[in-house]
C-alpha cells in the first residue's frame, strides 16, 4: 500500500492551519522549513470535467506534519506525530470495532481513541476515518491507523488518518502507538488476518493456532486432484504442487511472524503480540516428488479438455513452467512467402486441448492445430483488426533422426532447416525468448546458445540457465540488425562459432 496523496490548496492550508491570508504570507517568510507549494499532478480526466484545478497547491501530508512538528501549531498537525505527553498515562484496550474496511481495536490513550484497522489496502486509514467523520453519531476516535504492509523501525509500518483531516493520511510509529497504549499491540499476518480471530482478541491472550486458509492456486488444483477422470500420474503431480503452495503459505507465514515480531536494536524488543500462528500439525505435505514422474503427470494433462485439467494447467505455467513439455510461447504473423509458411503446412487440425486453450489465453482462436515432429499445440488466431497470427509454443528439443542443422531463417523467431529437408522454430525454454540485433546494451546470446548446441545435436534439449556463456563469435552474428527474413547457412555458423569478435 502506501499513503495516499493529498492536495490542498491556500484557502486549505489558512483553514488547517488557523491563519489568514497574511498569516500563511507570514509563515512562508518565517519557517524555512515550510512546505513550498507546487502545481497539482495532472488529471487525464480533467478535459471531462467542469471543475477547474488549483493552479497552487501543497502536499496536505507535509503541511499537517510540519505542523506537528512546529510548537505554534502542533495542536492543528498529525495527531500522532507530535512529541509524547510529559505526563502520559498508560491507555487502555476499548475493544473491536467493525469498520467498513473490516474490525479493528480501539485504544482509549491520553490523545484519544486511536484505532487500528489490521487491513493494508489503500486509503483504508481514510475511508475509516471518513466515516466517522461523516457519520454525525457519537464516536470518540481521533485517528485511525491501518497497516503499511511493511515494517519499520519499531514495527510493523502504519498510516494514519485523523477525524479532523481525513483525506490527509500520514506514516505514524507503532513504537509511540504501543506507548500511548502502554502495552504491545496484537500483530496479525496477512493470511491469518480474519475478521473472527481480530474481534476475538484480548490482551493477554496466547497466539491463536489457525490453520492456513487455500489460496485459489492451491484449491484449483486440489479440485483437479479429486477428478476420477484424471489418471493417477496426473493426480499426483497436481497434489504435488498443491502441497508445495501450502508449504511456502505456511512457511511464508512464519517468516512474517520472525521479521514482524522480531526483536531490534540489541535487547529492545518489538513491542509487538504475534495474535496467530500458523497451525504445522502437518507440516510440510510431501511435494518436490521425481521430476520427470510430474512431467509425465503435467504432459497428460496438458492432452486432456477437461475445465480442470486447463485450470490446473494456468497454475502450473505461472508457478513451474519447467514441468511442463512446453517451451516459450511464440508469435509470428500469417504471411505466405515465408519460411513459417512452410512449416505451417504440415500441421495437423485438431480439437483443442488444454495446452490450447491456455496458448489461447484471452483471445479468440479460429483453428487448432499440432505439430506432428514436436507435438507442439499451435493455433491461428484471426486478424480482428490485426494481422492474423501464429501462436505456439516453441518445442524444447527437435526430432534428430540422423539429420544435422542446415541453415537458420530470423523470421519474427529464430526457424530450423534440417539436412533432411524439415523446418522447426527453433527450440526454447518457457522462460527464455529468441531475438537477434541491437539490444541496447543486452546480447542476444539465448539465440546464439540454441544454435551452438543444434550445431553439434539437432536433438539435444537446451538449456538457458547460462546462455551468457554461449561463443562470442555466435553471439556477435546474432547481435548484427539482419531482416526478417534472412538465412545463415550452416558453414556461416561454424566460422562465426571459432571467430571472436572484432574489438570496436
Amino acid at each position: 500500500m502506501g499513503v495516499s496523496s493529498s492536495y490542498l490548496s491556500r484557502a486549505e492550508v489558512q483553514q488547517l492551519l488557523g491563519v489568514n491570508t497574511f498569516g500563511l504570507w507570514r509563515l512562508v517568510r518565517k519557517y524555512d522549513k515550510f512546505p513550498e507549494s507546487t502545481e497539482k499532478p495532472h488529471n487525464p480526466f480533467a478535459a471531462f470535467s467542469d471543475k477547474k484545478e488549483p493552479v497552487e497547491v501543497w502536499d496536505g501530508t507535509e503541511v499537517y506534519q510540519w505542523a506537528a512538528e512546529t510548537p505554534e501549531f502542533a495542536h492543528r498537525g498529525a495527531v500522532l506525530l507530535g512529541p509524547l505527553p510529559d505526563d502520559l498515562l498508560p491507555g487502555r484496550w476499548a475493544g473491536y470495532k467493525d469498520t467498513v474496511r473490516g474490525p479493528a481495536l480501539d485504544w482509549h490513550t491520553t490523545l484519544g481513541t486511536i484505532r487500528i484497522v489490521y487491513n493494508d489496502d489503500r486509503r483504508t486509514a481514510t475511508d475509516v476515518a471518513s466515516a466517522i467523520a461523516d457519520s454525525g453519531s457519537p464516536d470518540d476516535a481521533v485517528t485511525v491507523c491501518a497497516l503499511y504492509g511493511d515494517t519499520g523501525i519499531t514495527g510493523p509500518a502504519l498510516v494514519a488518518a485523523d477525524t479532523a483531516h481525513p483525506g490527509i493520511e500520514y506514516e505514524a510509529g507503532w513504537g509511540n502507538v504501543a506507548a500511548l497504549a502502554g502495552q504491545d499491540l496484537p500483530w496479525w499476518p496477512d493470511v491469518l488476518r480474519q475478521p473472527q480471530l481480530i474481534r476475538q482478541w484480548q490482551p493477554g491472550a496466547p497466539a491463536a493456532v489457525v490453520e492456513v486458509p487455500s489460496n485459489a492456486n492451491e484449491k484449483i488444483l486440489r479440485r483437479a486432484a479429486r477428478n476420477g477422470t484424471f489418471d493417477i500420474t496426473s493426480r499426483w503431480a497436481v497434489t504435488d504442487m498443491a502441497n508445495s503452495i501450502r508449504n511456502n503459505r505456511i512457511d511464508d507465514t512464519d517468516h512474517d511472524n520472525e521479521i514482524f515480531g522480531k526483536e531490534r536494536y540489541g535487547d529492545m524488543p518489538t513491542p509487538v503480540v504475534i495474535a496467530a500462528v500458523p497451525d504445522t500439525t502437518r507440516h510440510p505435505l510431501p511435494c518436490d516428488g521425481d521430476r520427470q514422474a510430474l512431467k509425465a503427470g503435467w504432459h497428460t494433462l496438458a492432452l486432456s479438455s477437461h475445465p480442470d485439467a486447463v485450470a490446473a494447467l494456468e497454475v502450473a505455467v505461472g508457478r513451474e513452467p519447467d514441468l511442463l513439455p512446453f517451451g516459450a510461447v511464440t508469435e509470428v504473423p500469417v504471411q505466405p512467402g515465408t519460411i513459417s509458411e512452410s512449416w505451417t503446412r504440415r500441421l495437423t487440425m485438431c480439437d483443442p486441448t488444454a495446452a490450447h486453450a491456455v496458448l489461447a489465453q484471452s483471445d479468440r482462436a479460429e483453428a487448432f492445430f499440432i505439430d506432428p515432429l514436436t507435438d507442439m499445440p499451435v493455433l491461428r488466431i484471426p486478424s480482428d483488426g490485426r494481422k492474423a497470427l501464429w501462436r505456439f509454443y516453441a518445442p524444447l528439443s527437435l526430432p534428430a533422426s540422423g539429420a544435422e542443422l542446415a541453415s537458420i531463417v530470423l523470421h519474427h523467431t529464430v526457424w530450423i532447416t534440417t539436412s533432411d529437408g524439415h523446418v522447426h522454430p527453433a527450440p526454447c525454454t518457457p522462460t527464455e525468448h529468441l531475438w537477434w540485433g541491437d539490444g541496447w546494451g543486452d546480447r542476444p546470446s539465448e539465440a546464439a546458445a540454441v544454435v551452438d548446441a543444434l550445431l553439434n545435436d539437432l536433438g539435444a534439449t537446451v538449456n538457458l540457465h547460462e546462455h551468457w556463456k554461449a561463443p562470442k563469435g555466435l553471439t556477435a552474428l546474432f547481435n548484427e540488425e539482419h531482416k526478417h527474413g534472412a538465412g545463415i547457412t550452416r558453414s556461416t555458423l561454424l566460422h562465426a562459432r571459432m571467430t571472436p569478435p572484432r574489438i570496436r
